[in-house]
C-alpha cells in the first residue's frame, strides 16, 4: 500500500471500462468560478464541516470509536444506517481534497479514516450496529440493516479517495470489507440482497478502480437476484417498495421507494456496462423513458407518496403533496448520467441540469447549515423557523432544519457538490462534449493530441450568453449541449452558425488561439403547461427561465396576500428579470368560510397586479412564506 499514487486516475465518481463517451476526472475539469464555483465554496466553506460537527455531537462518529473499544452494544448512538452518513461525508472530503487541496481539511479527513478503520473486525466486518456481544447478529435483518448499504458508501468513499491520487487507509479498509461481502455473499455465500439498494454501484466502481473483476461480479448477483420476492414484507411495505417484485430487466417502470428505484438502476447500468448486457441497458432505458414521461416532477424530483418516500402512479404529480426527497434526486442524477455516458443521448444531460439547479439546490439553505429532505412544489401554509440546536425529524413541508434523525440529504448534497465537475464534459477519440454549461477549465487528451477548454458562462443559468475558448494540437470536434428547452439557441464559430445534431452544437477544427465557440442562449419566461392527465395541476401553469423553474413566494406578493388567492393572467406578456420574472396576477377574494363552493366559476376578482418570480431553489431564504409553483390561470384564459 502507497499513500500517494504515482498519477491521478481519471473517471470521477464514475469510469466505465467501456463506454460511448469518456468521463474526465478531477485533474481534467476544474470549476472557474461562476453559479456552480459559488456552490463548490459554499460546501468546502460551510456544509461539510456543518455536517461533521453535527454527526460529533449527536455521537455518530462516536459510533466508531465505541465499537473500537468495545462498548457500542452498551451505547449507540442514531439509527441502523448512520454510518453511512459518516462515508458520505468522507467521501465529499475526498472529492474536496481531489478539487483544492487544504491541510487542516486533510488532517480532519485522515483522523476521522483512522477512526472508522479502528472499528474494522480482523474479517474485513466493518459496521456499528451488528455483529458484537449485545448486538443484533450480522446480517440478521437484511429488510432494515442497511448494513450492506453502508459498505456501498464506504466503497464509494474509498474510491473518492483513490481517483483523487492515494491508496492509503480507507481504500485498505475498503479491499477487506469487499472481500469479506464477497465471501459471505459471492457464488458460494449467502443467496440474499440488502433492503436498500446501493452497494451494487459501489462495487462496480471499486472493482473498476481496483481492478477487481471479483466485486463486479457480485454486482452481477446482487442485481440478477432482485425481483424473486426473497426480503420479507409488512402490511406497508411491500415486494415492491423493496424493487423485489419483479427481475429489473422485466421492469417497464420504476416504482417502490425513490432512492432504492435510483440507486439499484444506477447500478444495473454499471453491471450491464461491465457484463456487455444489451438487453439489461435496454430495460433500464424503457424504465428511464417511462418513468420521465410519467413520474417525474416538473424540477426534475420524484417520489409523491410521503408513505414510504415512494413513485406514485402515472400522472399522479401533485404539487401540495409532493415528496420529491433530495436523495432521490441526487440518485436520478446518478442513473441518468450513467445512460447518458453509455448513449449520448442529450435528453440524459437535459434532465441532469434539470434536477441539479431545481431539484437538489433547493435543499441546502443559502448559508448551507441547513437542509430540505422533501421538497414540495406548493407551501400552503407558512413554516416555522427551526431550532438551529435541534434534531428535526424531516422538516416536511416547513423550513429548512440543521439537522435530521435520518439525515442522509446533507452528506449526499456535500459528496454530490464536491464533485459536480463530473457532470461537465467527456471525451471521445476525437473530441470533448460539454454537457452542464458551467464556468470551467477542461483539459484532456484524445487521438489527435492535448485538449483545453476554457468556459465562461456570463452568468449562467441567470444569462444565456456563453464563451467557450478552444485549442487543440490537431482536428477535434467541440460539442456543445443545446438545452432542450432553449429554441431559437445559437452557436457560432469563425463568423459560421454551427450545426445542431442530436442535441449538441459542433465545431469541427483544429483549434488555435484565439478561437472561440459562443453560445447564445434564449432567457425569456416561458409558460410551461403540464400534462391534462395530472389531475391536481388542471388549470394552472408554471414558469420557467432558462433551466430554472420559478415560483410565486408570499414574500413577494402585496402585503396581506397569499398565494392561494391568485392566479396568473396569461394573456399579458411575461417581464424578464435578472434572476427572474414578473407576471400579472389577478387577486381574488376569499369565499364566505362557511362552505367552500359556489355557483361561480371563481371567486370576484379584487384587485389586479404583478408579482415577481423567483428561482425554486431559492425559496424560504427570507423567513416563514407560502410558496408555488404552478399558478392557476385567471378565467378569462
Amino acid at each position: 500500500m502507497t499513500d500517494t499514487l504515482d498519477r491521478t486516475r481519471l473517471g470521477g465518481p464514475v469510469n466505465p471500462s467501456a463506454s460511448l463517451l469518456r468521463p474526465l476526472g478531477p485533474s481534467e475539469v476544474r470549476i472557474a468560478g461562476g453559479f456552480w464555483g459559488e456552490k463548490q465554496e459554499l460546501n468546502a466553506g460551510s456544509i461539510i464541516g456543518h455536517c461533521l460537527t453535527w454527526m460529533e455531537r449527536i455521537g455518530w462518529v462516536g459510533n466508531f470509536d465505541r465499537a473500537a473499544d468495545g462498548t457500542v452494544a452498551e451505547h449507540h448512538d442514531g439509527i441502523e444506517f448512520v454510518d453511512s452518513e459518516v462515508y458520505k461525508l468522507l467521501e465529499a472530503m475526498a472529492w474536496e481534497l481531489g478539487r483544492t487541496p487544504d491541510g487542516p481539511l486533510e488532517t480532519v479527513y485522515r483522523e476521522l479514516v483512522e477512526r472508522v478503520a479502528a472499528a474494522q473486525e480482523p474479517d474485513g466486518y466493518l459496521h456499528t450496529s451488528f455483529g458484537r456481544p449485545g448486538q443484533p447478529p450480522r446480517y440478521s435483518d437484511l429488510e432494515w440493516g442497511h448494513e450492506l448499504y453502508c459498505f456501498g458508501h464506504l466503497f464509494q468513499a474509498a474510491v473518492a479517495r483513490y481517483r483523487t491520487g492515494h491508496d492509503d487507509t480507507l481504500v485498505a479498509v475498503a479491499r477487506r470489507l469487499a472481500d469479506h461481502v464477497y465471501t459471505e455473499f459471492g457464488p458460494e455465500g449467502r443467496d440474499a440482497i440488502c433492503g436498500h439498494p446501493e452497494i451494487e454501484t459501489a462495487l462496480v466502481e471499486l472493482g473498476r478502480a481496483l481492478r477487481e473483476p471479483r466485486y463486479i461480479e457480485l454486482a452481477g448477483l446482487f442485481v440478477e437476484r432482485r425481483g424473486r420476492r426473497t426480503l420479507k414484507t409488512t402490511l406497508f411495505q411491500g415486494s415492491e417498495y423493496f424493487l423485489d417484485d419483479v427481475p429489473v430487466r422485466r421492469a417497464d417502470v420504476l416504482r417502490g421507494h425513490a432512492v432504492r428505484a435510483m440507486y439499484l438502476s444506477a447500478g444495473a447500468v454499471d453491471v450491464a456496462t461491465e457484463s456487455g448486457d444489451a438487453e439489461l441497458l435496454d430495460a433500464l432505458r424503457r424504465q428511464w423513458d417511462n418513468t420521465v414521461a410519467h413520474r417525474t416532477y416538473v424540477t426534475g424530483g420524484i417520489g409523491s407518496h410521503h408513505q414510504n418516500e415512494e413513485f406514485g402512479s402515472d400522472f399522479e404529480l401533485p404539487a401540495d403533496r409532493a415528496y420529491a426527497e433530495t436523495c432521490a434526486a441526487i440518485g436520478s442524477v446518478m442513473f441518468s448520467w450513467r445512460l447518458l455516458l453509455q448513449t449520448g443521448d442529450a435528453r440524459y444531460a437535459d434532465l441532469i441540469e434539470r434536477t441539479l439547479l431545481n431539484a437538489v439546490l433547493v435543499s441546502p439553505r443559502e448559508d448551507g447549515r441547513a437542509f430540505y429532505y422533501a421538497n414540495t412544489l406548493h407551501q400552503r401554509v407558512a413554516g416555522s423557523e427551526p431550532d438551529e440546536d435541534e434534531v428535526s425529524e424531516r422538516a416536511e413541508s416547513s423550513m429548512r432544519a440543521p439537522w435530521f434523525e435520518v439525515s442522509c440529504c446533507p452528506t449526499n448534497v456535500a459528496r454530490t457538490l464536491a464533485s459536480v465537475s463530473s457532470y461537465v464534459a467527456t471525451a471521445t477519440d476525437d473530441g470533448v462534449q460539454l454537457h452542464l454549461l458551467a464556468d470551467a477549465e477542461v483539459e484532456t487528451t484524445v487521438e489527435t493530441g492535448a485538449v483545453r477548454l476554457a468556459v465562461r458562462t456570463g452568468g449562467y443559468p441567470y444569462a444565456g450568453s456563453i464563451e467557450i475558448d478552444a485549442e487543440s494540437e490537431g482536428e477535434v470536434e467541440v460539442r456543445v449541449r443545446i438545452p432542450g428547452w432553449a429554441a431559437g439557441a445559437v452557436a457560432r464559430f469563425r463568423g459560421e452558425e454551427l450545426p445542431v445534431v442530436d442535441g449538441y452544437a459542433r465545431a469541427r477544427a483544429h483549434f488555435v488561439s484565439g478561437d472561440r465557440i459562443h453560445l447564445d442562449l434564449p432567457m425569456e419566461p416561458r409558460l410551461t403547461y403540464p400534462d391534462a392527465r395530472i389531475d391536481a395541476l388542471r388549470g394552472t401553469v408554471a414558469v420557467e427561465r432558462g433551466p430554472l423553474v420559478l415560483c410565486a413566494e408570499s414574500t413577494d406578493l402585496p402585503s396581506g396576500v397569499d398565494v392561494s388567492r391568485i392566479a396568473l393572467d396569461a394573456g399579458v406578456p411575461l417581464g424578464y428579470l435578472p434572476d427572474g420574472a414578473t407576471v400579472a396576477i389577478a387577486i381574488a377574494e376569499p369565499r364566505d368560510a362557511s362552505w367552500p363552493y359556489g355557483d361561480a366559476e371563481s371567486d370576484e376578482t379584487v384587485t389586479t397586479a404583478t408579482a415577481r418570480l423567483i428561482p425554486y431553489h431559492r425559496w424560504a431564504n427570507r423567513g416563514p412564506s407560502t410558496m408555488r409553483v404552478f399558478l392557476p390561470v385567471t378565467a378569462a384564459h
